[in-house]
């Protein structure tokens, strides 16, 4: 240490400060680093246990930390929900909805949920998985709080017999109307404690027959617009557009992130999107591609600071999850999108919301944030992944845990008599 003291001693004033500057900017970068590297490590734990993991000191990307977690007990320890039998087997009791028993399939889970075809419909059926292997599932429907229709909208546009928009929305209204007539909760509250979930944009549709449903019934659903004409925020929930991805791996820290930004998507359907490939389709530190990337998908999402989501013709797409799975800042280009537990999460603190009247200025906002902002950012990005992954059987704060604390928060504590 002395030679070192001796050398310090002998430098100029003004190159000894500028080192010893040099030395505490890479200390408390370090330091910054190495934080973040511990918070993933915090994460990946938290995520396999459970509840039972260390949880956030302050409120973070939450609204209220505190009051949302006493919350959430109380919903894993109270709430129930019963599921309408698919007369799939003998011991589902005899009903006029026995005409959908050829229509088994539509009602059951889904066989092989991680068949990437799935693509954008992997959040509707990993919803269902998850409940009937839930601990809120009860057998006896005076117990439950809300009812589940377990009829699968993309099963139904994938059936011949059905597919088409109109033939959906009959097969639909039928079926509740079924549900009505066989069991008596569904009149003791003309459904507003009933619900179904769906990803596939046909679920706009889907219960245009049924006053009862679209009027009083909670849609879950991917597509929650504001402008939607079947979705009233009120009433409904968002459910995360959620594709299937690898486990939650470590993530490329601020540092090794090259690129400013990040989007790949079809055009066609956006003049938004055409609109960034005309500004800055040749920008070197941005990479926007009007299709395909010139390397896999989700190499762009690994090596980008900020990653778009671009309305396209849902207010909703995969890119969100995405985003956040690779821990690239989620920027929200799609007007009248009602975000994922918005209620729960302040998407402020851990994405960049954009107006579309402001796309042209996207590169000076972003460049505008400071790297202690971005860090920022990204500390939080990374507490929220956990919220964004979908289990068979349900673990902790993952997207069916935070999807039922919604639905909870839609419960009524007074119910007519069945």
């Amino acid at each position: 240490m002395r030679p070192l003291y001796l050398s310090l001693k002998k430098m100029p004033k003004f190159k000894r400060r500028l080192l010893l500057a040099a030395l505490l900017a890479l200390a408390v970068s370090s330091a910054s680093w190495f934080s973040i590297f511990l918070l993933q490590l915090s994460e990946q734990k938290g995520h396999n246990l459970g509840l039972s993991a260390p949880l956030p000191p302050d409120s973070g990307p939450y609204h209220d930390w505190r009051l949302f977690a006493a919350d959430f007990r109380e919903m894993l320890q109270t709430f129930k929900i019963y599921v309408y039998p698919t007369n799939s087997n003998k011991s589902d009791p005899p009903s006029s909805s026995a005409s959908f028993a050829s229509f088994a399939a539509v009602f059951l889970p889904h066989p092989n949920p991680f068949n990437p075809k799935l693509g954008n419909y992997f959040s509707e059926h990993m919803f269902k998985i998850s409940l009937l292997s839930s601990s809120l599932v009860t057998t006896d429907p005076q117990k439950a709080h809300l009812f589940f229709l377990p009829f699968s909208v993309n099963l139904l546009r994938n059936d011949p017999r059905v597919h088409s928009d109109s033939s959906i929305a009959e097969f639909v209204a039928k079926y509740t109307a079924a549900v009505g007539r066989d069991f008596k909760f569904w009149n003791a509250s003309s459904g507003s404690d009933h619900f179904y979930a769906c990803c596939h944009s046909v679920c706009r549709e889907a219960a245009a027959k049924h006053a009862g449903l679209h009027n009083n019934a909670i849609q879950l659903t991917c597509s929650s617009s504001y402008f939607q004409r079947l979705y009233v925020t009120h009433k409904d929930v968002a459910l995360p557009q959620v594709w299937p991805r690898p486990s939650l791996q470590s993530l490329n820290p601020p540092h090794a992130r090259d690129k400013l930004v990040y989007f790949s998507g079809r055009i066609q359907n956006s003049n938004i999107r055409q609109q960034l490939i005309d500004l800055w389709g040749n920008d070197t530190r941005m990479d926007i591609f009007p299709g395909n990337p010139s390397y896999p998908y989700e190499e762009g999402f690994r090596r980008s600071k900020f990653c778009l989501h671009v309305k396209g013709n849902e207010v909703n797409t995969a890119r969100v999850s995405d985003a956040i799975h690779y821990g690239c800042i989620p920027v929200i280009i799609s007007n009248h999108y009602e975000l994922p537990f918005a209620n729960v999460l302040d998407w402020s603190k851990f994405s960049v919301i954009v107006n579309h009247g402001e796309v042209a200025l996207l590169k000076k906002t972003l460049l505008s944030i400071t790297r202690q902002s971005y860090v920022r950012l990204y500390r939080n990005l990374i507490k929220v992944r956990r919220h964004f992954v979908w289990h068979e059987t349900p673990q902790g704060y993952d997207s069916f845990h935070m999807t039922a604390y919604q639905l909870w928060l839609k419960r009524s504590s007074l119910r007519l008599s069945a």
